[in-house]
């Protein structure tokens, strides 16, 4: 009853879907992939096909170091990673272009996920963190194809709004053959769903993983003569902002210059389409701004920079590599009630991290970062002030607490290897291979 409920409502809203696609510049791309049209290139893989589904970026960030073990370990299959959004699109094609195909996602009408199943017939079927679409998972089912949860989490957010269709959901999670989930909180509220406890398991954050991962040779990262940074200058990045914070941040960063007043501040707004508003912001406080994709890629500049001013990181796929730039970094959705980013791209870098107190998303790591004194959790833009004033008065402090942060991401790494081996165990084709026979890419940690 569920199920037919179901798709009688997709079938209603189906005008709407593909009128809201349309609505929306970003998703215009791809709207006949995303209602079944599998790309031609997809369509005669003469290979067993591994099928990983990662929605956006942030889902892409955690999945590189694991499609990179898996096509290691099976380069004689081949993966595709279906995403929804453009920025994960984006990602797929800078970090994993050299070793997947990418597609959008089909929307969840039955017909539309068949003719990717027809066309794919994968041999497994991969769903980084939580994206459970009914009628994907029970198709996978009927053909007999390993539905798995990799990375798993459900926020506070979205456990409660399942939790309204529990008995559906209960019916839903049947069809999934295992779900490995990234702390017990997770695994426990998937339990609570109706997943089998024989199928759940608790395995970490693949995120953890990036601190061992080999750098990126397809991509390019910044430096400081691109972004025509002084010697003497010292960068406060701020990654992954929203607007609700964005003037919290900047009027601290008012204050800091008075004492700083070598301080840049980089300002990464999480979606880049609001670069514009964003800009107008930043002038609005007085300040000067720059953005990145105005600065030439090189350091030929006759001009002395001018402190204060604000670099606007108005591109894709380069806040990873501005964090490496950092003294300190602050990364948002934390002082506003959105849950919170990844805190583990500055950690990487030895970067010590700041945060506000909405860390539902990432919670766990949050704890993590905090009790190796690598993170600073921080109530609102006063207390960022009052802590960063601080920090300036150690010579030594950053250095200190950004190793502690590093450390940390050490100490919880190997999820990667440890979910391919349960993978393994569930997929019969998979089973040949040990993990330890990999020409792996990951390296000794740091």
């Amino acid at each position: 009853m569920g199920y037919f409920l179901y798709n009688v409502l997709l079938l209603i809203a189906s005008p709407v879907i593909v009128l809201g696609l349309l609505a929306k510049p970003r998703c215009r791309r791809g709207l006949l992939q995303r209602l079944g049209r599998v790309p031609t290139n997809l369509k005669h893989l003469n290979s067993p096909v591994i099928w990983i589904h990662a929605v956006s970026l942030g889902e892409v960030t955690a999945v590189v170091p694991f499609v990179k073990e898996l096509h290691a370990l099976y380069p004689h299959c081949s993966l595709v990673v279906s995403t929804v959004t453009e920025t994960g699109r984006e990602a797929v094609e800078q970090q994993l272009g050299h070793v997947a195909h990418h597609c959008y996602c089909p929307v969840d009408f039955s017909w539309a996920v068949k003719a990717y199943i027809r066309a794919l017939h994968p041999v497994a079927f991969l769903l980084i963190e939580t994206e459970l679409w009914p009628n994907l998972l029970r198709l996978m089912a009927d053909q007999q194809i390993p539905a798995i949860l990799v990375n798993g989490r459900l926020s506070s957010n979205s456990f409660q709004r399942y939790q309204r269709i529990r008995g559906f959901m209960r019916k839903v999670l049947s069809f999934v053959t295992l779900c490995l989930m990234q702390t017990e909180r997770d695994a426990q509220r998937i339990i609570n769903l109706g997943a089998s406890p024989e199928i759940v398991r608790t395995s970490g954050n693949m995120k953890f993983d990036h601190v061992d991962a080999r750098p990126d040779i397809h991509s390019v990262p910044l430096s400081r003569s691109t972004l025509h940074l002084a010697p003497h200058e010292m960068v406060l990045v701020a990654g992954s902002t929203h607007a609700a914070e964005e003037d919290q941040l900047l009027r601290c960063y008012r204050r800091l210059c008075e004492i700083m007043p070598s301080l840049v501040l980089l300002m990464a707004p999480r979606h880049i389409e609001r670069s514009q508003k964003v800009e107008d912001n930043i002038r609005r406080h007085g300040f000067l701004c720059t953005r990145r994709s105005c600065l030439q890629n090189d350091s030929e500049t006759h001009e002395e920079p001018k402190t204060p001013r604000v670099i606007l990181l108005d591109t894709r796929g380069e806040l990873a590599s501005a964090y490496a730039l950092g003294w300190i970094a602050f990364v948002g959705g934390t002082l506003t009630p959105i849950g919170g980013h990844n805190l583990l791209e500055p950690a990487r870098w030895g970067i010590p991290v700041f945060f506000g107190p909405h860390t539902d998303h990432c919670a766990e790591v949050a704890r993590i970062l905090c009790d190796a004194g690598g993170g600073i959790e921080v109530q609102n833009g006063d207390e960022l002030f009052r802590r960063i004033k601080e920090a300036n008065e150690d010579a030594s402090w950053s250095a200190r607490v950004g190793q502690a942060a590093q450390k940390a991401l050490a100490a919880h790494g190997g999820v990667v290897k440890k979910n391919i081996q349960m993978i393994q165990t569930v997929v019969p084709m998979l089973e040949t291979v040990p993990v330890e026979e990999s020409s792996t890419y990951v390296l000794d940690r740091m």
